[in-house]
């Protein structure tokens, strides 16, 4: 057996002088799959958040990408060839990610890289996919960033699953003073996080548009465990809706304090706040009334989530997450393209993925734009009794 693999760059020799090459071995670690070229296996790089502060988002979206790549090589693999993942753990560090990029594409000579799972350790990647042609899709990195530069440049081999920051900004501002009825809102943010102030940025502009009011604005910043004193100072301001874009390392803290203080108005997030752990930090109580855009519901009664969600939960004993399914519909994004793409060239497969449109996966019908940005569904989430609950579907 043997490995079809995509031309290396001159980037990739120039850049990886020894002493880097050997940093690079030392820091990604273990690896999946060997190197052998005799043309029977398409290599597939995943570059993830196996450890470190967010390696619950990175290990379930590993779990979705190994189904789909069980369920894709015992159907024959693509175009005939089998599958094979080469899995490097970026610790949740930018710099780790960046290595991990250059060792997937320089040594082990992977065709595209799924990953990271967040914007910072994707855009992180970025300039080395662009050096080598290698295609690079995040199925969760949401900042615009991950695929257009600061000038305004389509970062042209970057590519992103789920949708961006700012349609969730939006998402939640519509919900809160459409759905909920709410008049005024406090804005609780991680100032050190570009994902939580683009969130907040965007749903300030579009409350305020729909004649809601901000009484409130404040900010944490990561690793921060005691809320209290901010906490009290929002509780003053007496808001009916408390907006709070981060991860779920904080946002669990924050809710079981902002709960001991006495807000019960209702609390929102985005997808950061998906992980089982924030049940644990929170305690399932206090998650009541809250609510969570995100990509996937198992309840959703539309298109592929009920199928994907038996198959997910009959190989792993339990049901997905979004994650779960952002990792899984990232590898049958990848798949059709490199299908339609008819040669195992990075430019093709390039070319390929951005112009999908009306690809049917399990988190709703995928279409790519101008920017590399999907258009497609989000799902509204209500916590109840610590298990998130199917509100409703807000399409673009």
């Amino acid at each position: 057996m043997g490995v079809i693999v995509l031309k290396k760059s001159k980037f990739a020799s120039l850049f990886v002088a020894s002493s880097l090459l050997l940093a690079t071995l030392a820091a990604c670690g273990d690896t999946e799959g060997g190197s052998s070229a005799d043309g029977d296996t398409i290599k597939i790089g995943a570059n993830l958040e196996l450890s470190g502060p967010v390696a619950s988002y990175g290990s379930s979206e590993l779990e979705g990408i190994e189904l789909a790549l069980e369920e894709i090589n015992a159907d024959g693999g693509i175009d005939g060839k089998q599958v094979e993942l080469v899995k490097v753990d970026n610790k949740s560090d930018a710099a780790e990610a960046t290595n991990a990029a250059i060792k997937l594409t320089d040594q082990d000579g992977v065709l595209a890289i799924i990953g990271a799972a967040t914007s910072g350790n994707t855009v992180a990647q970025v300039q080395v996919a662009a050096d080598t042609q290698t295609p690079l899709i995040t199925p969760s990195g949401t900042s615009p960033t991950v695929t257009v530069a600061e000038n305004g440049s389509v970062n042209e081999y970057a590519f992103r699953t789920s949708f961006i920051d700012p349609f969730q900004g939006t998402v939640a501002a519509n919900f809160a003073a459409n759905e909920l009825g709410v008049k005024t809102a406090a804005v609780y943010a991680d100032n050190a996080s570009d994902y939580a102030k683009g969130l907040a940025a965007s749903f300030i502009e579009d409350f305020e548009a729909a004649g809601g009011t901000i009484v409130a604005q404040e900010s944490y910043v990561a690793k921060d465990t005691d809320f209290r004193s901010t906490l009290t100072r929002i509780n003053s301001a007496n808001p009916e809706f408390v907006f709070i874009p981060g991860y779920y390392e904080e946002v669990g803290l924050i809710v079981k304090q902002a709960r001991e203080l006495g807000i019960d108005v209702p609390l929102m997030g985005a997808d950061g706040w998906d992980s089982p752990t924030i049940v644990d930090l929170a305690g399932a109580d206090a998650l009541n009334n809250t609510y969570i855009i995100n990509h996937y519901s198992a309840e959703d009664p539309e298109g592929k989530a009920k199928e994907f969600a038996d198959k997910f939960e009959e190989k792993y004993g339990k049901l997905p997450n979004s994650f779960n399914a952002l990792g899984y519909d990232t590898v049958y994004l990848l798949k059709d393209a490199i299908e339609r793409a008819g040669e195992l060239d990075g430019e093709a497969i390039k070319d390929a993925l951005a112009s999908t449109d009306g690809l049917e996966l399990v988190t709703g019908a995928y279409t790519v734009d101008e920017n590399h940005h999907p258009v497609k569904s989000a799902t509204i989430l209500e916590f109840v009794d610590g298990v998130q609950v199917f509100n409703t579907k807000v399409n673009p």
